[in-house]
């Protein structure tokens, strides 16, 4: 108990920006290093040949439903957890994090099964040419059965963040994850195993990096997860998918762009989805920092707008906005000179490197307006803003992103789908402004 109160000071009281910079250190250095473990299969199979690295990519929309069902529970759970302690509901707490934890492990299972069950229509779904097909199937048909495994650990560590113990849930993501690095390729060239080799260095990881991350959540700080409090009742399940809503649809509408776009490249040869899939690894690796920073603000957040603390919640978002965008128009001033040069690391084939690079290019002009999009959306759903939360999720991968997915093509060709990404964050951002603009009025005439 001596630790939950300190951690209620500390985010009530500490200096905002101490406060986000520490708890978001480790969400960061977890994002970068997830992020980083997925480009690692991507730079590896990629020596591999052109269609293996565009198995990947199109796995990937797969691996997308996986984590928007892990952070229904993980966000939705963690959510409420937050403002449980900050008013200091403790029993509450405890027992939504049984709930959504066994939740998550039966969901991952039934995804896994079912999965399993429809494997070629599936990959036929995702994206998969016929010469991509025999690629897909193998390494989907493994990496399926991490699942389980994979949707428990991100339900884990973001109860843990949301408590206020980000470092913990860190080291249990980190090990995984530089597993899975190692581990890839001694299977792939070392064993001679190819993708299969890929695929089971996942699984080996997922499985490892949830029981280290069990294990953490068990030490003191935090809520222990207990057999004895799982209680899977009407309320809590409203609570789950209030707070957890807006990651299952931001998620599950970024599988749908993955795939919408899989089948526009498809119409240009598997180096087009190639190329494609490589450029979206690099950007998620890049926006992964600006989601650590995000997640760095959320237990504040959480905590201060269950305390009524609103000046601390704006002065938070602030910052968040600020220093993400700072960081990501370096990021796109470097980039943009380095594109070619960054895509053939991952593949160098040149038809690969022109489609990745163009689109590359694109979408970092549209990069500064990221931060504020994405912190805004962390914001509207820790405050359990469902609605204002859901619409701002849905627009960078879903609202806007898939009609221009279907439209753009039809009059650019192969320059449309490399321009989907970025008209469609220019979009995000102009309907965001108002939406948050709105929400901190409000604010100002509760306080």
């Amino acid at each position: 108990m001596h630790q939950r109160t300190d951690n209620y000071t500390y985010l009530t009281q500490a200096p905002v920006r101490r406060v986000i910079l520490t708890m978001g250190a480790p969400t960061i250095v977890s994002m970068l290093v997830t992020s980083l473990y997925n480009m690692a299969d991507t730079y590896f199979v990629g020596k591999i040949n052109t269609q293996a690295t565009a198995a990947v990519g199109v796995t990937f929309a797969a691996m997308s439903v996986v984590q928007a069902v892990a952070f229904l529970f993980g966000h939705g759970s963690g959510n409420y957890i937050a403002q449980q302690l900050g008013a200091r509901h403790r029993e509450n707490a405890a027992r939504m994090a049984a709930t959504g934890f066994g939740l998550s492990i039966m969901a991952g299972v039934l995804i896994a099964m079912a999965g399993l069950l429809f494997l070629t229509p599936l990959s036929l779904l995702l994206g998969s040419t016929a010469t991509i097909l025999p690629y897909t199937e193998r390494y989907l048909g493994i990496v399926l059965l991490g699942v389980p495994f994979m949707t428990g650990s991100l339900t884990l560590n973001n109860q843990m963040r949301f408590q206020g113990n980000a470092a913990r849930a860190m080291l249990g993501v980190l090990s995984g994850a530089l597993l899975n690095i190692a581990l890839a390729p001694l299977f792939i060239f070392s064993f001679e195993w190819g993708i299969t080799g890929a695929a089971v260095a996942t699984v080996v990881s997922q499985a490892c990096g949830f029981g280290i991350l069990y294990r953490m959540s068990r030490t003191d700080g935090n809520i222990r997860v207990r057999l004895a409090d799982f209680s899977p009742s009407w309320q809590l399940l409203r609570e789950i998918f209030m707070g957890g809503m807006p990651s299952l649809l931001r998620q599950g509408l970024a599988c749908t762009a993955v795939i919408v776009l899989n089948v526009a490249a498809g119409a240009y040869g598997d180096a087009a989805i190639a190329g494609m899939s490589i450029v979206g690894r690099i950007s998620f690796f890049i926006y992964a920092v600006i989601i650590g920073l995000g997640q760095g603000f959320q237990p504040l957040c959480g905590f201060c707008y269950g305390a009524r603390l609103y000046g601390r919640v704006r002065e938070g978002f602030a910052f968040c906005v600020k220093a993400g965008t700072a960081f990501l128009v370096v990021c796109a001033v470097v980039c943009g000179f380095l594109a070619e040069d960054i895509v053939t690391l991952f593949r160098h084939d040149p038809e690969v490197v022109a489609v990745g690079a163009v689109a590359f290019r694109f979408q970092l002009i549209a990069y500064p307006l990221l931060a504020f999009v994405g912190v805004s959306n962390q914001m509207l759903q820790t405050m359990r803003l469902s609605g204002r939360a859901n619409l701002v999720a849905a627009a960078r991968s879903g609202l806007f992103f898939i009609p221009l997915a279907l439209t753009l093509p039809e009059f650019f060709g192969l320059l449309g789908v490399e321009l989907i990404q970025a008209v469609s964050d220019v979009c995000a951002f102009i309907l965001t402004l108002p939406i948050v603009t709105l929400t901190f009025r409000r604010m100002e005439e509760k306080a």
